[in-house]
């Protein structure tokens, strides 16, 4: 078949080198200048690094070189990827500065017109432009007078160097991970520095205690178990029954820890609730520098509030709070989020792919069961993204062979309905519009790779337990996928 693919950062690469593997025509329209999605040069940050280590944030049969640092940054990532395309033959294949205007369905093909005036056609289409493509900007009254008087507002992911902020008042709006990175290179150059926090979130530290790598506590299968999933197996039944409470002091013990180990009380940036409440909408790992910046003065967080409008007084840019305190604002960071948008898929498919609130209506974050030849990568936002997304284009390559074993299409609306229900409650409906499936990311890799019967055997995810997950442990995944369907097409060629 031919496979249109929208997007080339991890979820668009994987999926494009999966299906060359099989033996598919595909193409990739990327509207940035080159490879990456968030990583690519148009919109990385100063500042930006992974949020997990390199040895769990890789592919199975590509990691990153060993002279990257542990966390690498924004620049190292994307020159990981564009190698990425290049070894796999993907590169060829790419339309670089193209973005896909609109997309309809024509029969059994999909219609594509582009930004460049072109039209093209494929057999199938594969949606992988993120869920982190559209920076969501919050509603700033005032903001025409603001600019006018010289205040700028910008998204995170527009500030691509922080001399941008030499000399001037910086207000950075909000307190996630990106909030965080982008504060400390700003502060070291800006007249002064504020971070307009509406809730404070917990933040990991690289090291725990300076010695225990986080990732030794999340990023495994035990970890994964401290958070009820709808299906409790083996220890998870101990964990969620008997062994409460020895689970809720192993999270919480994370809590005690950060706060101990930034001085989080004295800098009165102790964030309200249990660790165990808070993860559920959100966790980050600790910025470098961040705290260090705080308790000198350098950064100044204003916990529990908002800009509730931009003015100005005596010609000069100002940002009004919501706890009545007005700041001199020459520039605005909104490291606000992202909204996951879609508005190329003509009215009809947007019909029956979100449910009433707007949440995609998913089977496996992969398939809408309402619409034909439409597939997503990347709508698994995880703490293992890249190996959440290559094995999801596994699947894919599956089900274009029709190789997956599926329930009606009713019944798999019902599993979608019942997903959803479910993550609303796990987490407090900080699912990203159900494109968000931590902390339960390696549940995600099992149910994806159990569908094909290719999962990695027992003792491989026994090892998970307690070690991080290692990505090459699923190499022989896709070949597996590869062999299993050549010999399908050679048994019917010799019918």
């Amino acid at each position: 078949m031919r496979v249109g693919i929208i997007g080339a950062g991890v979820a668009g690469l994987a999926t494009a080198k999966t299906l060359l593997q099989a033996g598919h025509e595909i193409v990739v329209y990327e509207s940035a200048p080159d490879v990456g999605g968030v990583w690519s040069r148009t919109r990385r940050y100063p500042g930006l690094t992974t949020q997990s280590a390199k040895a769990t944030y890789g592919l199975s049969d590509y990691a990153m070189p060993r002279d990257f640092p542990e966390w690498p940054s924004g620049a190292q990532v994307q020159a990981w990827l564009a190698a990425y395309a290049v070894e796999f033959k993907v590169e060829p294949h790419l339309r670089l500065s193209t973005r896909v205007e609109r997309a309809e369905r024509a029969g059994d093909r999909w219609t594509l017109m582009l930004s460049t005036g072109d039209v093209d056609t494929v057999d199938r289409l594969v949606v992988a432009n993120g869920v982190f493509c559209e920076p969501q900007l919050p509603d700033l009254p005032g903001l025409a007078s603001f600019q006018q008087a010289g205040g700028e507002v910008l998204a995170g992911t527009q500030v691509h160097d922080a001399e941008i902020a030499r000399g001037k008042r910086v207000l950075v709006v909000g307190y996630g991970k990106s909030a965080c990175d982008v504060t400390v290179p700003l502060s070291t150059v800006a007249a002064s520095t504020h971070v307009i926090a509406r809730q404070l979130l917990w933040k990991v530290p690289r090291k725990i205690a300076g010695v225990l790598n986080f990732k030794m506590l999340l990023l495994t299968r035990m970890g994964e178990a401290l958070f009820r999933y709808h299906r409790l197996r083996g220890v998870e039944k101990f964990l969620h029954g008997p062994g409460n409470p020895v689970r809720r002091s192993m999270l919480d013990s994370l809590g005690s820890v950060s706060v101990r180990q930034y001085n989080l009380r004295r800098l009165g940036l102790v964030p309200r609730g249990t660790m165990e409440g808070i993860i559920k909408g959100a966790i980050g790992l600790c910025t470098e520098g961040f705290f260090e910046g705080v308790a000198a003065g350098t950064i100044v967080v204003r916990r529990d509030t908002t800009i509730t409008r931009l003015l100005t007084r005596g010609g000069r840019p100002m940002a009004a709070l919501s706890d009545g305190t007005e700041l001199p604002a020459d520039l605005v960071v909104c490291a606000t989020g992202f909204r996951q948008g879609v508005p190329f898929l003509d009215a009809d498919t947007q019909r029956r792919l979100f449910d009433e609130r707007g949440n995609f209506r998913l089977y496996r974050q992969i398939l809408p069961p309402d619409v034909e030849g439409l597939y997503f990568n990347g709508y698994n936002s995880s703490f293992f993204s890249p190996l959440n997304a290559e094995m999801a284009a596994v699947w894919i390559t599956a089900h274009l062979a029709g190789a997956v074993p599926l329930p009606d299409p009713a019944a798999m609306c019902r599993q979608v309905e019942a997903q959803l229900a479910f993550m609303d409650t796990a987490t407090d409906r900080h699912h990203c519009r159900g494109t968000k499936i931590i902390p339960f990311s390696l549940k995600n890799l099992d149910e994806v790779l159990d569908d094909l019967d290719l999962n990695i055997g027992r003792w491989g995810r026994a090892a998970q337990w307690l070690a991080p997950v290692d990505p090459s442990a699923y190499r022989a995944v896709t070949p597996a996928l590869v062999a299993r369907l050549r010999a399908r097409e050679d048994a019917f060629e010799n019918a």
